[in-house]
């Protein structure tokens, strides 16, 4: 029986090719004006990049075995609707690591050299000659960063800010002292406290029913006044009328943002007008590396899959048993 690669998009050619001897691939010359989905239901892997995965979704897939998601996130994927149905789910958690980890480092120096600020001056023609005496930047050198969580992503910005001279504070309950201390960051045990001691504070978790708006008006007023606020990981972490506050109070002394809820942002949203926030529409991996790195990683992952092989970032491990079931049933093998 042939199978079938759905993407959400055109692959370049040399990626298309790596599906070459497993399966075909299907995609938007597929679809047609009313129906952009009308090729998933001969699909039994899709390439999940923007879509909801939800379960109306899948009902236009009813051959699926595997989505396999290009990034880490996969809170546009309902897990457990696609665990029912015996669909694999799997992420790419390496792929965007270094160019996440850059961006929020690029974040994190625009927003201490006020470097939106003196921009929107010049481009005013608002730039005395006495701008040295009144603008003031952050040096981080000496100042401490602290990292809401220390997977891949804040592990390697961990190693940035070190290189900076920045102390690094880390708060992740999953995580453990050795491994804190193999990355020259000192772990805490209390996400105040981490909010109370850091200079810069970091977000670089995922969004879950527990996470959903964690940085709340509470947590903004228990950070350092003056301090930086950054998020590369997801908007939903954040409520954003809570950072508006907390910055046109003065408690912040500014935010970079690479993630907005929703995204992307409505225009009248007040933190696009100002000259204290960076924001940059979810491009942090969006490098010419790091986007082949993940996308040919979830294509891999699908590969494996149609080729009866259990993939190496499996979300939900124990749909593997039914997946295996379905894949016998449908191509008369059964998996290894």
């Amino acid at each position: 029986m042939q199978r079938y690669v759905w993407f959400e998009w055109k692959p370049d050619p040399d990626l298309a090719a790596l599906i070459d001897g497993t399966a075909l691939a299907l995609g938007p010359a597929s679809a047609t004006p009313d129906d952009p989905l009308r090729a998933l239901g001969q699909a039994h892997g899709a390439i999940a990049t923007a879509l909801p995965y939800n379960a109306a979704l899948m009902d236009r897939g009813p051959n699926l075995l595997v989505i396999s998601r290009t990034g880490i996130g996969v809170d546009t994927v309902d897990i457990p609707e696609a665990t029912r149905r015996g669909i694999a789910v799997c992420n790419t958690p390496d792929g965007p690591t270094i160019s996440t980890a850059e961006q929020t480092l690029a974040l994190m120096l625009g927003i201490a050299k006020r470097l939106r600020r003196i921009d929107n001056d010049f481009r005013r023609n608002a730039v005395p000659r006495d701008y040295y005496r009144t603008h003031n930047g952050l040096e981080l050198h000496d100042t401490t960063l602290g990292l809401v969580g220390i997977g891949r992503i804040g592990g390697r910005v961990a190693g940035y800010a070190r290189a900076l001279g920045m102390r690094v504070l880390a708060y992740d309950p999953f995580s453990t002292d050795e491994a804190a201390a193999r990355l020259g960051v000192t772990r805490v045990g209390a996400l105040d406290e981490l909010l109370s001691r850091s200079d810069v504070v970091s977000l670089h978790l995922p969004l879950t029913a527990e996470t959903r708006k964690m940085m709340n008006a509470e947590r903004f007023a228990q950070m350092k006044p003056g301090a930086i606020f950054i998020n590369a990981a997801r908007g939903g972490l954040v409520d954003e009328a809570a950072l508006l506050a907390a910055l046109e109070s003065g408690r912040l002394s500014g935010a970079g943002l690479d993630v907005t809820d929703p995204e992307p942002p409505r225009m009248d949203n007040p933190l696009l007008h100002r000259d204290d926030v960076i924001i940059t529409p979810h491009i942090a991996s969006a490098t010419s590396v790091g986007k082949r790195r993940i996308q040919s990683k979830a294509i891999s992952q699908v590969v494996d899959v149609l080729n009866g092989r259990r993939p190496e970032h499996l979300v939900n491990p124990e749909v593997w048993p039914a997946v295996a079931a379905r894949y016998a049933a449908l191509f008369g093998q059964v998996p290894s």
